[in-house]
């Protein structure tokens, strides 16, 4: 109780609070995981739906009301001044707060509590819920067959008069699909799931494995986030879709899902999968094989799917494993049987096959085992097809297909092995989910196209809804972090602009102040390299030097690269300078801010790039965008997203990027926009030998370095002159023994002089 609280509720006195210090995302875990949370979502989070919209009809009128009663009762609360007499008291909140008599004692209740004790939310509840959430999901299947679906409930009619009216139905759902307006078709599409409440609910209303449920808790996930909220329920089986689908059964819908980077979708992809693997187990433990598939665009990305997995499938039996060269994943017919000799699929012995991928000895590689592959395209096309040497394998026994980071996987450098992979996955039950943060409608069509294909190149799959999920706004940058845009005018600016970042006593005209680690992105490995030479003295030797500073890309050894990643997430290393190849996907909690070193290709790689801090919801993350005069055509998009993402915010003060700006900033074509998603910015673009003198010219120009062009004209004449002596003293060594060869011959002429 809160005598203070207690004494001043009449003179509306404000208790006096502490200034906390700037917080940054590195100081822990973040209180609240969720990025858009209201009190009128809590209020009925809270009561789970009971009592909710019949207790306090006699009172009170919509949600708003119930928070102010929610308000009160909380101060009545704090009226309890003898702990014997609270019963009345805690009665009159509970109900109030829709919690009934056995909801406020249910982080008590045991987690196997029945579904009786769960009461599910009523459609209204739901939409109040995922509304307050930003969740909006939709049937992305077309107009008569989202209709269609609702008439195929069973029922006991003869089959011709059954028959004659499913045609009514059908025709009648036709003209009526003809009829409705735009808008009127997407209401009809909306689906408003049961929510998650919390991470309790997944073993007392959705069943899943007890040790799974327990990994869960371990973990220490108790509040799911939006993306967990929305989506778990649907992949677990959503008594509304079911009821929709006229299906007395869950039903497991093929997903597309968009949310902000950092909000959780690797666990709500993997609790679902490792479930049904689980489940699978214990109905067919004889039969073993890839059940479940992971595509993931990066290296780097797929080891960081694999680790999250592996707690969550500790102790239920799911094995999860990283693809690597040399696995064989395919079985073919006129093979060896003594591939096969280890099928139990004990750990040991596919671990030290993981191990030792370079030995070829088909007699020595058994087929892989692992309930949960993990790899990417490139890798997984090849085990297919043994390096194209033979027609792509299938995959008969997965029935889920899980794409990370989907639109990089369907972008044309990844789709053809992607959609290799889809379509080497021959079960009828085959479920595919898509998975990202930016998803434009061309992923969806090629989603539905190829569900399409599938239904008509395999006779045997059965049909299932379609359903897209997307939290917030869709293709925008997370709220909870700070954007900054710096014109900086030349390159020499940019490096200027980012040392200032380096010393936190220096602060640029902007006032922007970054703490190491952070994320540096640059448009190519060249231009990284370059950069990463150039800031190498910037820490001083006593805070470790050049050690605290390095560079990652595509280039490098998988071992240097893992390695580097090793002592980022250590803490060993502050400052990583790196290309796009860490700017999707992958998590790191404890990252303070992201230097945009050179402006991003498009604005989806912006929001996949600056959501590399503020993770889970940490609040206090940082991104700096540097552009220059070559930058200026490039800028809108960015500056747009920027705008977007403060107005989601809601803050009232000074933004970043102000109206005046986005106003005089030009557009971009789309022949520009393609020539920029491909190539990135002109001027900065790998040098070729033989090209045009004025493009030689503008790179000179753009080229990273701290010196001024007199040094490099001194240094250029220094390195020619010291070329020119050497050269001289190689000819004169060969003159001298021309020379002297030649008296040799003037002395000696042989037996027959």
């Amino acid at each position: 109780m809160d005598a203070f609280k207690l004494l001043t509720r009449s003179t509306k006195l404000k208790t006096a609070t502490t200034q906390n210090p700037t917080t940054l995302p590195s100081t822990g875990k973040a209180a609240n995981p969720q990025l858009f949370r209201t009190s009128a979502a809590e209020t009925l989070e809270k009561g789970k739906g009971k009592a909710s919209g019949k207790k306090r009809k006699r009172g009170h009128q919509g949600v708003d009301d119930d928070n102010e009663t929610a308000s009160v009762d909380e101060d009545a609360l704090n009226l309890d001044f003898f702990s014997q007499n609270k019963g009345s008291t805690s009665r009159v909140s509970d109900a109030a707060l829709g919690k009934g008599s056995g909801t406020g004692a249910s982080a008590d209740q045991d987690e196997n509590s029945g579904p009786e004790d769960d009461e599910s939310m009523d459609e209204v509840q739901r939409r109040t819920v995922l509304n307050a959430h930003k969740i909006k999901v939709t049937d992305m299947r077309d107009i008569e067959e989202v209709s269609a679906s609702t008439v195929q409930a069973p029922s006991e009619e003869p089959k011709k008069k059954k028959k004659k009216r499913k045609q009514e139905k059908e025709e009648k759902q036709h003209s009526q699909a003809q009829v409705l307006s735009k808008k009127e078709q997407k209401k009809a599409r909306r689906l408003y799931p049961q929510p998650l409440v919390s991470f309790k609910e997944l073993r007392s209303k959705y069943k899943i494995s007890r040790r799974l449920a327990e990994n869960i808790t371990e973990q220490g996930f108790t509040v799911p986030t939006e993306v967990q909220l929305g989506s778990l329920p649907l992949l677990l089986g959503d008594r509304a879709v079911s009821e929709k689908e006229g299906s007395t059964g869950s039903v497991e819908p093929d997903l597309l899902v968009v949310a902000p980077t950092g909000s959780g979708k690797t666990l709500s992809f993997m609790i679902p999968v490792i479930n049904k693997i689980v489940r699978h187990h214990h109905g067919e433990p004889k039969e073993r094989g890839i059940f479940s598939v992971v595509v993931a665009p990066t290296k780097e990305l797929a080891s960081q799917i694999v680790n999250e997995g592996r707690k969550l499938a500790l102790g239920t039996g799911v094995k999860v494993t990283l693809m690597k060269k040399g696995m064989r994943v395919v079985e073919r017919d006129g093979e060896d049987e003594d591939d096969n000799l280890n099928e139990s699929g004990s750990d040991s012995e596919s671990e030290s096959d993981e191990k030792t991928p370079g030995n070829k000895s088909k007699g020595t590689i058994p087929v892989t085992k692992s309930d949960i592959l993990v790899s990417t395209p490139l890798l997984l096309v090849n085990a297919l097809s043994e390096n194209k040497t033979k027609p792509l394998g299938t995959l008969p026994l997965v029935r889920n297909l899980v794409m990370d980071e989907a639109d990089v996987l369907l972008d044309p450098l990844f789709r053809d092995q992607t959609l290799d992979i889809w379509r080497s996955c021959t079960h009828p039950e085959l479920r595919a989910s898509l998975w990202s943060a930016t998803m434009g409608s061309s992923i969806e069509d090629m989603a539905k196209t190829t569900i399409k294909e599938r239904k008509l190149n395999l006779a045997q799959t059965n049909s299932y809804p379609l359903i897209r999920l997307v939290v917030g706004l869709k293709d925008s940058a997370i709220p909870n972090i700070k954007h900054k845009l710096v014109y900086a005018a030349t390159e020499q600016g940019k490096l200027l602009g980012l040392r200032q970042l380096l010393h936190p006593t220096a602060a640029t005209a902007s006032d922007v102040r970054l703490r190491p680690p952070f994320l540096v992105f640059t448009q190519t490995i060249p231009r990284a390299i370059a950069l990463h030479s150039e800031l190498l003295y910037d820490i001083p030797p006593e805070a470790g030097g050049s050690a605290r500073i390095a560079v990652l890309h595509s280039d490098l050894s998988d071992t240097q690269r893992s390695e580097i990643m090793k002592g980022f997430r250590k803490g060993e290393i502050w400052i990583l300078v790196t290309t796009d190849l860490l700017a999707r996907g992958v998590d790191f909690r404890g990252i303070n801010g992201v230097v945009n070193y050179d402006i991003p290709n498009a604005p989806a790689v912006y929001v996949h790039r600056v959501g590399r801090t503020g993770r889970a919801g940490r609040q206090g993350g940082v991104a700096v965008t540097y552009y220059t005069k070559e930058d200026i055509p490039y800028v809108k998009s960015i500056a747009n997203i920027i705008d977007t993402s403060e107005k989601l915010r809601g803050e009232s003060g000074e933004r970043s990027v102000q109206k005046w700006l986005l106003d005089a900033l030009p557009d971009l074509s789309k022949k520009n926009k393609k020539e920029l998603k491909k190539h990135g910015v002109k001027a900065r673009q790998t040098s070729h030998k033989g090209g045009d003198a004025k493009d030689e010219k503008t790179q000179r120009r753009t080229r990273i370095s701290t010196k001024s062009g007199f040094e490099r004209r001194q240094e250029n004449r220094k390195k020619g002159a010291i070329e020119a002596s050497r050269k001289r003293s190689q000819t004169q060594d060969g003159a001298d023994s021309d020379s002297a060869g030649g008296s040799d011959d003037d002395g000696w002429n042989g037996l027959d002089g």
